[in-house]
């Protein structure tokens, strides 16, 4: 049938009489914020570019994406997907696989050579980003795109700051991580790296418009641990670099790893490649409370990585540890029992986080630090005018996704900031809750499980341990998508009006109503699976 049942009808008496009088309330399109957009630090368009890739136009849907993240095929290996987390889906079945699509698109990319043009003209603004890590190289990338000349200095001899030198290659290949950021040089960013700034002032009397400080947290957090003279302790952070400058240290045959992040997880289980025959990972708390993604740590115990919650390191002695057992008090919190344990070990790698060198801008005034940090106003700017700062030197979550985040928005407000104006960014409308769904129109479809290499091949090699979809798989997981809050032109709303009040547009062009025939009887809003109609009070 191509005509709905409705209008297969005669319409003759229904065209003779304007029925919408009777109304006292209107249907209305509506674009709404799906939660995933929401949720994702780098604010991507998710929505969007899920919606573009179901019909197989990869390109079109990489090219929405990079409008607000350069790299897909990165954040589609290391981002601990917040926006899956938050997605709609998870009630009707499993969560959207969005980090999957996204590496897909991101690596078909590689493959296929897309480049980013630079169409804008040049604004004739100079512009100096200082640190090459995720929030350097994404402010680089969107002053760019605004037309400025930028330049990115960097003390490493390679760009990518953490993702290079904190994040292990069987999560992140070198050859990804150096295909996206090769794109950023193809655009016309100037690379200035293995060039330490040890004196922000000096920078500042260069002939720069502006100045973004992108520093990334790379010295490790130290903790008094009582030791003796030849108790090899390590931190993490190095351990980590040595083994990507390809001089990785000599850790034993038992290494224990202090701490509970994401950095914590990737020593132990670099250890493990690097030939340990154990390694164990030391934590105050238990695995709940442990701020590495839960996925990395199953990773890490499949692996081979034993774990021992609730404990910590007291003294380190040659070839042993003192470790004392801790216990939840009734608020929840671990306290010492006094109860020890031995624990043999060759090594003791320090994972207690990380912070931020700030030595470059001891001899500037107008900035302020609290906290390890630099403080900046709500445009990202510094106290001193011109100089601006983001990622790991300012209050934040520091994630590889955040870090992104911020490059974005610095880049918005220096570009507005050059411009003698001020970004002002858009107020988000309504998050499309479940409940605004009708999940009776979409069928149980589990999500697409990414293919990972064997336990026992993993703790041998630095191969990638994850795997991406193929075309098929990846299609199939951005079908799923419910596109909460956005219209998706599956014609519900145009079958079931029973006034014939609803008038196709065209692919791609949506949908109106005819107010002369709409009773508003709202019965489109209850048949709309997205929840992209919404009935509205006539006016009187």
């Amino acid at each position: 049938m191509e005509q709905p049942f409705a209008i297969t009808l005669n319409v003759d008496s229904s065209l003779a009489n304007h029925t919408g009088s009777w109304r006292v309330e209107r249907p209305q399109y509506v674009s709404l914020m799906p939660p995933c957009n929401n949720a994702c630090p780098a604010g991507e368009n998710i929505q969007n570019w899920l919606y573009i890739a179901e019909d197989g136009s990869y390109e079109q849907a990489w090219r929405a994406l990079i409008v607000e993240n350069p790299f897909p095929a990165i954040m589609g290996r290391v981002c601990y997907h917040p926006c899956q987390t938050a997605c709609n889906r998870a009630q009707l079945d499993e969560a959207v696989g969005i980090n999957s699509v996204e590496r897909f698109l991101g690596d078909l990319a590689i493959e296929k050579g897309w480049k980013i043009e630079v169409n804008t003209p040049s604004s004739g603004f100079r512009v100096l980003i200082i640190g090459a890590g995720p929030t350097g190289l994404s402010a680089a990338y969107h002053l760019r795109r605004f037309g400025h000349d930028v330049t990115l200095r960097d003390a490493a001899t390679a760009a990518g700051g953490m993702m290079r030198y904190g994040i292990p290659k069987y999560r992140l290949p070198r050859e990804v991580l150096d295909a996206e950021v090769a794109r950023i040089a193809e655009m016309g960013v100037r690379f200035q790296l293995g060039q330490h700034v040890e004196n922000l002032q000096d920078a500042i009397n260069e002939d720069f418009d502006a100045i973004f400080l992108a520093v990334g947290a790379q010295i490790g957090k130290r903790a008094y641990i009582p030791a003796g003279e030849a108790a090899r302790i390590l931190d993490a952070v190095n351990v980590l670099r040595d083994v990507e400058d390809g001089q990785p240290p000599l850790l034993g045959r038992r290494v224990v790893v202090y701490g509970g992040g994401n950095t914590a997880i990737d020593v132990a289980r670099t250890a493990k490649r690097l030939g340990a025959e154990e390694a164990i990972i030391v934590y105050r708390r238990t695995r709940e409370k442990a701020p590495a993604d839960d996925g990395e740590i199953q990773e890490a115990i499949e692996e081979g990585v034993l774990m021992k919650w609730l404990s910590t390191v007291k003294h380190a002695e040659v070839g042993q540890l003192k470790i004392e057992k801790m216990a939840l008090d009734e608020n929840g919190f671990p306290q010492p029992t006094g109860e020890f344990e031995e624990l043999e070990a060759d090594s003791l790698v320090l994972a207690l986080g990380q912070e931020v060198d700030l030595s470059l801008i001891n001899n500037v005034t107008d900035l302020e630090v609290r906290d390890g940090v630099v403080q900046v106003n709500s445009l990202m700017m510094t106290g001193r005018a011109g100089v601006f700062a983001g990622g790991d030197m300012v209050p934040a979550e520091r994630t590889v996704t955040t870090g992104i985040g911020h490059g974005k928005k610095a880049a918005r407000n220096i570009d507005a900031w050059l411009r003698k104006t001020v970004y002002e960014k858009a107020q988000n409308p309504k998050i499309v809750e479940y409940e605004d769904l009708n999940p009776w129109y979409y069928s149980d479809a589990p999500h697409a499980v990414r293919p990972r290499l064997e336990g026992a091949r993993r703790a041998s090699t630095f191969d990638e341990v994850v795997q991406g979809l193929d075309e098929s798989t990846a299609l199939y997981e951005a079908r799923r998508c419910m596109s909460c809050g956005n219209c998706f032109e599956c014609d519900n709303c145009f079958g079931v009006c029973p006034d014939n009040a609803v008038i196709k547009l065209g692919v791609g062009k949506g949908f109106e109503f005819n107010l002369d025939y709409c009773k508003g009887c709202g019965i489109c809003v209850t048949e709309c699976p997205s929840g992209s109609i919404v009935m509205i009070p006539e006016k009187s």
